[in-house]
């Protein structure tokens, strides 16, 4: 029978393993079968985009000009958003750590603070040490520090794709070769810009399951668990996954009968 000070030693390395062998099977999908996964299509649906709005005589139009840069700023503002709120989350939790440690026990309000202190103890099955909710705090400070690292390299991606679109092909040389390779780095551009934001949007998802452990490790374990459920079925699919194969097709037969 596990002691419940050991339930952290036990549950929480489970629950992350769970989160982390779901997101290494998420990579290999990708991989080896990427048109099964949301991740992969969408990367061939952004690279046929860009092939699109780069083709010969349609990057001088202004209309598709203007609307490939607003899509690029509308993620760069969705990033922008997500990187302030985890540097915000990450700074308030440091406060929080510096204002706990900082308080003496003999103070006057010290009495008060340990019987509050106290009975919100009473919901946390498992460790109630100081030094493991110390780590607690420093785990979910690292993942919003994360998703804060991912969504600035998000938007510095997105602001050079947003740069290179409205550039001619093969820099204006005219050759068909050179274009089909400038295209396809713009494209290149673009999914690294949208992997950083998915890398940050993740690391927002392990930070909710961290936060259920301070009520606990059965709260964090069962939080990962119906976590990489749900992401199942938001990762995967089967519904529009012909179409998307179907242009993909039609890109590298054209690219093909090309050469």
């Amino acid at each position: 029978m596990v002691r419940e000070e050991d339930l952290d030693v036990v549950l929480v390395p489970l629950g992350l393993a769970v989160v982390a062998g779901y997101h290494l099977w998420l990579l290999y999908a990708i991989l080896r079968h990427p048109t099964r996964t949301v991740v992969g299509l969408n990367a061939l649906a952004r690279k046929r985009r860009v092939a699109v709005i780069m083709a010969v005589g349609i990057i001088n139009t202004e209309k598709n000009g203007v609307l490939a840069v607003q899509t690029l700023r509308n993620n760069i503002m969705a990033s922008t958003v997500l990187a302030t709120t985890a540097i915000t989350l990450a700074s308030v939790i440091s406060v929080f750590i510096g204002a706990t440690a900082g308080r003496s026990p003999t103070s006057p309000s010290s009495s008060t603070t340990t019987s509050s202190s106290s009975s919100a103890l009473l919901l946390v099955y498992g460790s109630k040490t100081g030094q493991v909710f110390a780590v607690k705090y420093l785990a979910i400070s690292l993942c919003f520090m994360l998703a804060f690292v991912c969504n600035v390299q998000a938007i510095r991606l997105y602001a050079h794709a947003s740069f290179l679109l409205g550039l001619p092909p093969g820099g204006g040389g005219g050759e068909e070769g050179a274009a089909e390779d400038f295209a396809a780095y713009v494209a290149r551009t673009v999914n690294r810009g949208s992997h950083a934001w998915s890398l940050g949007l993740r690391a927002f998802y392990v930070s909710l399951a961290l936060f259920m452990w301070t009520f606990g490790p059965i709260p964090m374990l069962a939080c990962s668990v119906l976590m990489c459920v749900l992401l199942y079925f938001l990762d995967t699919t089967k519904d529009y996954a012909k179409g998307i194969q179907h242009m993909h097709r039609e890109m590298s037969a054209q690219k093909d009968s090309t050469v």
